[in-house]
């Protein structure tokens, strides 16, 4: 039996038009390309070039839709997702209630769809300097997406110092999540790492004293 969709997963958005669809196949060609040359050869020696043989396409291509190798291992199009998720949850919920919501969620759509390319990709972003890099370049871009969003629940200015520090304790806090999988082996389970992280930012250091 197939896992329900769930509304971040973007396999379960409405039907698009056929350019839309020829896109999205050859992003999906490409990435699945990458990870496929990643499994067999390690990523420093995957190319550019191999992996648009493998997806059969050419290398202006590839790089027309990821400016970056990193880019192919990184991206996905949950961020935009997550944000009208966010936006779509009731004005009176509280913030972090909306926010472990819509994190569950996510977390959820992701293994539902490829459990081994989650874990490759934070592997990757342990064992590999450009990938963690970019990571974070990534990370911040979530953050200023969500900057958008917390202006509009708080009444703050969304480049206020408030809204930029919680934003960016909120997805610097996500990262770490996905190290701290990857470190330890996917011993325990990604969506509880998730809501221990949120904790945190919700209820402030546990001091580990009795």
């Amino acid at each position: 039996m197939r896992p329900a969709r769930s509304p971040l997963s973007p396999a379960g958005r409405p039907q698009l038009g056929l350019r839309e669809r020829k896109k999205i196949k050859t992003r999906e060609a490409i990435r699945a390309a990458t990870y496929a040359l990643i499994r067999e050869q390690g990523y420093d020696a995957t190319t550019i070039d191999q992996i648009a043989d493998r997806a059969e396409v050419s290398p202006s291509t590839v790089f027309r839709y990821f400016p970056t190798k990193e880019d192919i291992v990184l991206a996905d199009e949950y961020d935009p997702l997550m944000l009208e998720e966010l936006r779509a949850r009731p004005a009176g919920e509280p913030w972090m209630d909306s926010v472990r919501h819509v994190m569950h969620q996510a977390v959820d759509a992701m293994m539902a769809e490829d459990p081994e390319v989650v874990r490759v990709r934070a592997h990757l972003a342990v064992q590999v300097p450009a990938v963690r890099s970019r990571m974070a370049e990534s990370m911040s871009e979530t953050g200023r997406l969500l900057r958008a969003a917390l202006a509009e629940r708080s009444g703050l200015a969304a480049d206020s110092l408030e809204v930029r520090v919680y934003a960016t304790a909120l997805v610097g806090g996500l990262m770490e999540v996905t190290m701290s999988w990857a470190e330890n082996g996917f011993q325990d389970d990604f969506r509880a790492l998730t809501d221990r992280a949120l904790d945190v930012l919700e209820h402030g250091l546990p001091t580990g004293k009795p």
